[in-house]
């Protein structure tokens, strides 16, 4: 024994070296082996569905982490790794996703994102959906809250897809999908779009349907906005169709003489009962501003803006309150402009034929009684009366040549009494005007076509 301790101290330090080299090679060995190994069981799961996968490679043993989507799946999965050559021994660590019940997704829209939200069955579906989004609500952030969890019903994608694409309709809500139940809530972006999300929820797929669609239009707003500086009458919102669309531009282009009519309506559903009546009176009441503006937000008008003269404030306020079809409501916002300055005569009737040049005031056929769409006209030879207060004004009425001579004499005197006493009630005094009637005697067209006809019907003034 002493013999073999003196021999070994001889050689043992010598196995110390041996044994660095010996480690050396295991691990130089080692590591290419379980790099390989990881590369090529990844490799075999590429096909696989799984979530939070997870490999790590000891030797030539495997600890294998995922989630699956279904029981097949998970054995599946861990079968695949055990057969990539090299593997040992697998270390089962997977598990199935969580199974939601009841299955909850939603899409909801603010005013700065869309956002998803609930749960989604697989990686290709949540990505899908997100694709989807993204194409349908161009600019639009998109945020994903959607978790991975089993349980979903039979084509939910479907139906998912389905209500992504109407969220783009939506100025503000949310949709909801529980199991095959649907929720909606929210504001369209337009009138129609909650109607056309109703139609659309009809193709939901066999099984799904909608329990609580509580999708509200937008107001039913019309406005108009007359600017005296760039003789604009410019229209926007919504009209019923287009004959209503063409009686308003017609109404409008009648009612405001010398003004460009910039016309940017829109068609759209959901119009109020007595929508086209009411307009036509609030369009009427516009005219006698100098500037102003006229809303209509459903069974609303708000007319806001400067009248020519003290007495046309009261006449528009009381004329809306009483003419409005029933139900509707007007809020009247009118101050008088400040007057303008006098001019000499010459100058006043200069004004008079420029206005009259524009258009015409127009009557009931047969009758005396003033067309109100000629009451913006009318308020502005007012003014221009009201500027060259010492002339004594000419009112003359024109006829045509139908009919007997004496009955267009009689009617061409009471159309400008009528003109006279309308101005009168301005508060101008009655004595600085001359109605006069001139019945067919004084033509200024022929009167054997409609065009001549129409000429020859009509007042003029007169500076004397």
């Amino acid at each position: 024994m002493r013999e073999f301790l003196r021999s070994s101290s001889k050689w043992w330090p010598g196995t110390i070296p041996l044994a660095i080299l010996w480690g050396l090679a295991c691990w130089n060995t080692t590591a290419p082996i379980e790099a390989d190994l990881a590369a090529r069981s990844n490799a075999a799961l590429k096909d696989t569905v799984l979530d939070k996968t997870q490999l790590m490679v000891a030797g030539r043993d495997v600890t294998f982490r995922a989630e699956a989507f279904s029981e097949q799946g998970r054995s599946a999965a861990v079968a695949t790794i055990e057969a990539v050559p090299g593997v040992r021994l697998v270390n089962d660590e997977t598990k199935l996703v969580a199974e939601a019940v009841p299955y909850v997704w939603s899409v909801e829209r603010d005013v700065v994102r869309v956002t998803l939200g609930g749960n989604t069955p697989l990686p290709a579906i949540k990505a899908k959906l997100l694709d989807a989004a993204r194409n349908s609500l161009g600019g639009v952030e998109i945020a994903d809250r959607m978790a991975l969890s089993r349980g979903a019903p039979t084509r939910f994608d479907a139906a998912a897809l389905l209500l992504v694409d109407q969220i783009g309709r939506l100025k503000d809500g949310k949709i909801t999908l529980t199991d095959t139940k649907v929720t909606l809530s929210g504001m369209a972006r337009e009138l129609g779009g909650s109607e056309a999300i109703a139609a659309a929820l009809k193709n939901l797929p066999e099984g799904f349907s909608v329990v609580s669609n509580d999708i509200k239009s937008p107001p039913y707003v019309f406005q108009a906005v007359k600017d005296p500086v760039a003789l604009t009458l410019t229209l926007t919102g919504y009209v019923p169709d287009n004959a209503v669309h063409a009686a308003l531009a017609a109404a409008a282009g009648r009612q405001f003489v010398g003004d460009n009519i910039v016309d940017n309506l829109k068609a759209s559903v959901g119009a109020p009962q007595g929508f086209s009546n009411a307009v036509v009176m609030a369009l009427g009441a516009l005219s006698r501003l100098s500037t102003g503006s006229l809303v209509v937000t459903d069974r609303s008008i708000r007319l806001s803006g400067h009248a020519l003269f003290e007495q046309a404030v009261g006449q528009i306020r009381t004329g809306l309150s009483k003419e409005l079809p029933q139900g509707w409501q007007s809020q009247v916002e009118v101050a008088v402009k400040p007057a303008a300055a006098s001019v000499d005569p010459t100058v006043c009737q200069q004004l008079f034929s420029d206005l009259l040049g524009k258009g015409k005031i127009r009557f009931e056929s047969g009758k005396a009684n003033i067309d109100p769409d000629s009451v913006g006209l009318l308020d502005r030879l007012t003014e221009t009366a009201m500027r060259c207060p010492s002339s004594v004004i000419e009112v003359a009425g024109h006829t045509d040549g139908d009919g007997e001579a004496a009955s267009n004499q009689a009617l061409s005197e009471r159309r400008a009494q009528a003109v006279v006493d309308y101005m009168v009630k301005a508060g101008l005094p009655a004595e600085r005007f001359r109605p006069v009637g001139y019945g067919s005697t004084q033509p200024v067209a022929a009167n054997d076509n409609e065009d001549g006809k129409a000429q020859n019907r009509r007042i003029e003034f007169t500076v004397r």
